[in-house]
């Protein structure tokens, strides 16, 4: 019953609220962060509980639901959902408090919805029922449409819909994909059935293994987002508020990547084998677009959005070396990327409260006024461009090691992607930080205690992953080597002719 509590305490707090809590805005928001934090209590108990050393999935929950279709209430996570359920929860937590004062109207609906939201997360990572899964996914996107399309900027309208309509093609073609794998599995002799971990089993092949692979990775590449279907990110992140902008960064980016590790690696390596050089050139193009947008970014929010596709073009890559240093670097970089990115949403937003703007030429000696902030705002800079000592470092550094053995092309372009984002990230730092102080932003107040305390957590944890990796690595030892014994045969056959045509291609590599 574990994950039963931990995927459904969110919103049994969010119907407490509607319930009995209207009009009472200190017990709805008390409400929502004890509960979330009490999720978050759930999330580290299992995660104490969780032994390492093996890929098979923990906490086992299997249960019939709808016999006659072969669907089941089937929970479960391995090391690579747990480390993402940590960093759900912790991310909701966070951004609970960093809306405290920011909502001022339609408050108990913002709450609810972003417990409703966590709630569509949990059960994304720990669903081992195809069905069970589509449901969870569908539930996240609508609190998040709401989240943007309500309590959003100007173009909040435009945003939340584009957001939508991206995210819910996704969600068709994974669904005709998921409906195309079960019917292949029962018309070949297996028996009727969601279950993930059976459908794993079944050696899919010939031209509906291809065409589902494709499905499957056009749903999660726009989640991702992969370019070029990326262009709803940054309306998205531009036109939410703060937490929405955190969540979306923080978690929703990574349940495309965990996605193509579950489906379109776990259903298909023969297919996905097949596709590593598209999905690394598609990866190395995000990682130089995304920098290279960053960078004529005049909106704080908009160049921390472009970095985003940036960063996911890593781990993508990261993801289909299909080596160990590259795919553990994968997972850890997205709960690197979610904790600095979340935090550097959130130092905009604080930034956004007092001063009512986002431009950079806006801004000018914001250090002097308020120091606290300024250092913190260092430290999330220093660990996103990949300061050695922070998160950010170990992950792009693991990236690059399993990049560099596939091909060294690749890994030389995600390393000026690297140069690149030391560029804008430090070059918005000093213009907002130093340079001439403008006058007016002289009489700011520095961070709140709340304020403090809401990043503080964000900062343990890219300092704890920066200094004992292990710590998390350990959990990503044996679903690693899980997936790599999946494509092994298939790497074998394939591995040197792809690296001997991408050396062909480029000379001395």
């Amino acid at each position: 019953m574990s994950l039963t509590l931990l995927t459904f305490l969110p919103i049994a707090g969010a119907v407490v609220m509607l319930i009995f809590m209207r009009g009472r805005p200190s017990a709805y928001k008390t409400t929502a962060l004890v509960t979330s934090v009490l999720t978050l209590g759930v999330a580290i108990y299992l995660a104490a509980r969780f032994r390492t050393g093996t890929a098979g999935f923990q906490f086992i929950e299997d249960h019939r639901w709808i016999e006659g279709l072969g669907i089941s209430y089937h929970l479960g996570v391995d090391g690579i959902s747990v480390l993402l359920v940590l960093l759900t929860t912790l991310l909701t937590v966070v951004a609970i408090l960093c809306s405290w004062n920011s909502i001022k109207d339609r408050g108990l609906a913002f709450f609810i919805s972003l417990l409703v939201l966590e709630t569509g997360m949990l059960g994304v990572f720990v669903s081992m029922d195809l069905f069970l899964f589509y449901v969870f996914w569908e539930i996240q996107l609508i609190p998040m449409y709401f989240i943007i399309g309500v309590w959003g900027g100007p173009r909040r309208v435009y945003a939340a819909i584009k957001f939508f309509l991206f995210t819910f093609v996704g969600s068709v073609v994974m669904l005709v994909a998921i409906l195309a794998v079960v019917w292949w599995y029962a018309k070949n002799g297996g028996p009727l059935t969601f279950d993930i971990l059976e459908l794993q089993k079944a050696g899919f092949s010939g031209p509906l293994a291809v065409w589902s692979f494709i499905a499957f990775f056009v749903a999660f590449a726009i989640k991702v987002p992969m370019f070029p279907v990326h262009t709803w990110l940054p309306d998205a992140h531009t036109e939410a508020p703060t937490a929405g902008s955190v969540v979306l960064a923080g978690v929703l980016l990574k349940m495309g990547v965990y996605g193509m590790i579950r489906f379109c690696i776990g259903f298909f390596p023969e297919v996905a084998v097949k596709a590593m050089v598209p999905v690394l050139i598609l990866s190395a193009v995000a990682v130089i677009y995304g920098a290279v947008m960053s960078l004529v970014q005049p909106d704080m929010k908009r160049l921390v959005a472009y970095s985003s596709v940036s960063h996911m073009g890593f781990i993508t890559a990261g993801l289909f070396t299909f080596n160990q240093q590259g795919i553990e670097g994968s997972v850890l970089q997205m709960v690197s990327h979610g904790v600095l990115t979340g935090a550097l949403f959130m130092m905009v937003g604080f930034f956004y409260d007092r001063t009512h703007t986002r431009l950079i030429e806006d801004y000018g000696g914001m250090a002097r006024p308020m120091p606290v902030a300024a250092a913190f705002f260092s430290l999330f800079v220093l660990g996103s461009l990949g300061l050695p000592g922070l998160s950010g470092f170990v992950g792009e550094f693991l990236i690059l090691v399993g990049v560099f053995q596939y091909a060294k092309v690749f890994a030389v372009i995600a390393s000026v992607g690297v140069v690149l984002g030391a560029a804008y990230l430090l070059w918005m730092y000093q213009r907002t930080m130093f340079q001439q102080t403008n006058e007016k932003w002289l009489s700011l107040k520095d961070l709140s205690a709340r304020e403090i305390v809401s990043l503080a957590p964000l900062v343990g944890m890219a300092v704890w992953i920066g200094l004992y990796p292990h710590t998390f690595l350990n959990l990503l030892h044996a679903p690693t080597q899980n997936i790599i014994s999946q494509v092994q045969p298939y790497l074998a056959e394939r591995g040197s002719s792809l690296l001997e045509m991408v050396g062909s291609l480029f000379g001395g590599f």
